[in-house]
């Protein structure tokens, strides 16, 4: 399966030696959430574009342009020359005010020349990870799928999968759309959103609770600019379950020394029997941008395979792997929709 990378930096970087790292290791599946999926295994994603503003980026092959800084994610693997050259994208918003400066930027392309790239390349599946609050960037990558017929699959917090008009575009033009804003396979959300759910089931009320992340990539100090944090912080708190009825925040730093470490403190306060204080902290470090990389492998499989099946509803892709979809899903049953659906059609899936 052909899958173009928009935005190659820390997260692109993680996910194309994740993919070198585990075609080298047959059968090999510590890490993985599932080294098949839906009939696919994680060494038949192939790269075929690639597309970025940075010009120190564009036209370098791919296995060159994820080493290029200030990217700083984990050396997973040794690459070999993959054949794809990285080619310049859509500027629109993508950096703000706290990038700006950092690195010369080139992004006249327009969503007719991606479109008619992706089409050339013969890429079936489109990964967008423009920078957090580049709505405009991400409108003009899901228009360029779309025209090429290729399923998004949206990473970042911009508002594609959750817009009315979007969704009913990819639905009309039977192509898969996944999002929003992807959901690490163990990072802060999932956990915190797993210790909020386990005190709600167990009765305690939730008084407050927050989650403050800090790393050294570029997403943290993108997020310096506060209405690019504002997008994050919505999601973030989507994601781990907070509502108006419980005391929430939501804080990013941006500490240069971590480099692609994130270190999260969650602190949750409640109300338990008899009225009794329920109080948890917890600390946790990852390195951020590989702890992304197993599922956005997986929500590319899952987008090819529906594709294949002719179903274009990926909402239960989006439940399940994404901190804002379009749709929640009941525990366990976004994971039962897409077995049911994509179980007599997983034969039929090509590589």
């Amino acid at each position: 399966m052909n899958v173009g990378i928009v935005g190659i930096g820390n997260c692109a970087a993680s996910l194309v030696q994740g993919v070198a790292y585990y075609r080298a290791r047959p059968g090999e599946s510590t890490g993985l959430s599932r080294r098949s999926c839906a009939g696919l295994d994680i060494a038949d994603i192939r790269f075929t574009a690639a597309f970025d503003v940075n010009t120190a980026k564009i036209g370098r092959d791919l296995a060159d342009a994820i080493e290029v800084a200030p990217n700083n994610a984990l050396r997973l693997a040794d690459l070999e020359p993959t054949g794809v050259r990285v080619r310049e994208g859509a500027l629109a918003d993508g950096i703000g005010t706290s990038l700006s400066g950092r690195f010369d930027t080139r992004g006249d392309a327009t969503a007719d020349a991606i479109a008619a790239h992706l089409v050339e390349t013969g890429t079936e599946v489109v990964v967008n990870f423009v920078p957090v609050g580049s709505q405009r960037a991400a409108e003009t990558y899901a228009a360029a799928a779309l025209a090429a017929g290729c399923a998004f699959v949206n990473c970042m917090p911009a508002v594609i999968a959750r817009s009315p008009q979007w969704a009913d575009r990819f639905a009309a033009a039977g192509v898969p759309l996944i999002g929003d804003d992807l959901t690490s396979q163990f990072g802060s959300t999932l956990v915190h959103h797993a210790l909020v759910g386990a005190l709600r089931a167990n009765g305690v009320h939730l008084d407050s609770t927050y989650q403050l992340n800090s790393g050294g990539n570029m997403d943290f100090l993108n997020m310096r600019d506060p209405d690019r944090l504002a997008t994050k912080q919505e999601t973030k708190t989507r994601g781990f379950g907070g509502s108006e009825h419980t005391a929430s925040h939501v804080g990013m730093d941006y500490v240069p020394f971590l480099q692609d470490r994130k270190i999260a403190f969650i602190r949750v306060a409640g109300v338990g029997f008899a009225g009794t204080p329920v109080e948890v902290d917890l600390r946790m470090s990852v390195e951020d941008s590989p702890s992304g990389a197993g599922n956005v492998c997986d929500a590319v499989r899952y987008a090819k395979a529906l594709m294949a099946a002719g179903q274009p509803d990926a909402a239960a892709v989006s439940a399940l792997l994404m901190k804002a979809p379009p749709r929640a899903f009941a525990p366990g049953e976004a994971q039962e929709a897409l077995d049911a659906l994509l179980d007599d059609s997983a034969a039929e899936v090509a590589a």
